[in-house]
């Protein structure tokens, strides 16, 4: 527990020194108002222990600034002029206790016990209602899916969530990176505050720009007033750059200096205006090809890419299929799926197709076969042919070494028990005849990825 001392008497000062080191704790001092100002940014001490009159800055100032750092420290004021007047102000502007000079070591050392336990108190209660918030949070809105390689990244998106650091958000267009976004904006500190977001392929560059940092009245034909950009509009929040390889080398070179410099200079301003954004941007493009290609500033991608969070096609999380195939049918919002099952037949057919829009497809394949189907159970006629004539991937090669490992014995065994079970990995463990657990180990051993 660190106290920080504050007395123009050295005196005094030396005296509480050597009692407060005596009884354990961490102590810092100052002689003077000015330096115990400073001393609370460096020290961040839990216990302030100050005179009230001091020359330069009073005891009443270093309260005020102490509950600005830190609205859970406690401040015990001491004083030889003590009054009813003075005494309620502090306690009214937050104060632990007011201590009238000469005051016993006995009770100041009882004093700042209780102190210390009721920050303590404080600091634990509110770290347990973030906690408890965060998990409600994080049950109500994590995205969908089981599929070890997408639980990965949802775990490294909760571990990142509470932080400020810029994220990109890789992966094929529909695997939800926007989704994604918005989960790690509600995980973080910034959850109260707004999450917009833009998408950088959809509009003309000129637009872009003045979207994204705002513009002056009269800076180009149609500004008719000053307009703040999206990244101020978002302040304390997060911000949501969607398609950013789409975005042209003139505004990458703005981008980056917001980015770098935490404010933003308006089209046709010259002055700029700070900015507090969390930036998540999102791409389906190799960032690094295009590098090379000279289409994205080098950079501009590495102040972007401090977390990078890439999200698998369905094809390659399968057995996610039927979970989302069953959350969207069941939402409030589908259109005519509640109480709708799918066919055996029609989840074989989901769980056979590549799926090369992802879970944007799978969701439209869904929607469109409620609305076309009037029956109860939604069987593959009511798919999309493209679906439906999507030929099942081979899970089995017929050609083998003539002199085969037992390695490549076990492997080729193994796909074959897959295939013939429809690539369900739960009861081609039970044909083989091992655990559940065990089968992934060999899929991830022989390379599989059903």
């Amino acid at each position: 527990m660190k106290i920080l001392l504050v007395d123009d008497e050295t005196a005094i000062l030396d005296t509480l020194e050597i009692l407060f080191r005596g009884e354990g704790y961490e102590v810092a001092v100052a002689d003077s108002g000015p330096k115990a100002l400073a001393a609370l940014e460096d020290e961040r001490p839990d216990i302030v222990l100050t005179d009230i009159r001091m020359p330069g800055a009073s005891g009443l100032e270093v309260l005020a600034e102490a509950r600005m750092i830190d609205p859970e420290i406690s401040v015990i004021l001491m004083t030889a002029q003590a009054s009813l007047q003075s005494a309620v102000r502090a306690v009214n502007e937050g104060a632990y206790y007011y201590l009238q000079k000469p005051f016993a070591n006995d009770e100041l050392l009882a004093i700042c016990k209780r102190a210390a336990e009721a920050r303590h108190l404080k600091v634990e209660n509110k770290r347990l209602k973030k906690e408890i918030k965060s998990r409600s949070r994080s049950k109500a809105g994590r995205p969908i899916g089981v599929a070890p390689r997408f639980i990965d990244v949802l775990e490294l998106a909760e571990t990142v969530a509470g932080t400020d650091s810029t994220i990109l958000i890789s992966g094929e267009s529909g695997t939800g990176k926007e989704v994604v976004a918005r989960y790690i904006h509600t995980l973080s500190d910034r959850a109260e505050q707004l999450f917009l977001s833009i998408n950088c392929g959809a509009l003309p560059d000129s637009l872009l720009e003045s979207e994204l940092f705002g513009h002056v009245k009269g800076s180009f034909t149609g500004a008719v007033k000053d307009k703040d950009g999206l990244l101020v509009a978002a302040a304390g929040g997060t911000f949501f750059l969607d398609e950013i390889g789409e975005m042209s080398a003139s505004t990458q070179v703005k981008l980056l200096r917001a980015i770098q410099e935490r404010e933003v200079i308006p089209v046709g301003a010259t002055k700029p205006v700070s900015v507090d954004v969390r930036i998540i941007a999102a791409t389906n493009r190799d960032l690094e090809e295009e590098i090379t290609r000279g289409g994205f500033r080098s950079d501009l991608y590495y102040r972007l890419n401090v977390i990078q969070l890439h999200l698998p096609p369905l094809r390659d999380r399968r057995e996610d299929v039927p979970i989302l195939a069953r959350y969207f049918l069941d939402r409030p919002e589908s259109k005519g799926g509640e109480g709708r099952t799918l066919s055996d037949e029609a989840m074989a057919v989901l769980q056979a197709y590549d799926w090369p829009g992802n879970v944007r497809e799978l969701e439209n394949a869904l929607e469109r076969a409620a609305v076309v189907s009037s029956a109860d159970v939604i069987t593959p006629d009511v798919l999309p042919e493209r679906v439906r004539e999507a030929p099942a991937p081979r899970l089995a090669a017929t050609d083998t070494p003539s002199n085969p490992t037992m390695d490549v014995v076990e492997r080729a065994y193994i796909l074959w028990v897959l295939q013939a079970e429809g690539g369900n990995k739960t009861r081609a463990s039970e044909v083989l005849g091992i655990d559940p657990s065990t089968l992934y180990r060999k899929l991830n051993r022989y390379g599989i990825d059903v």
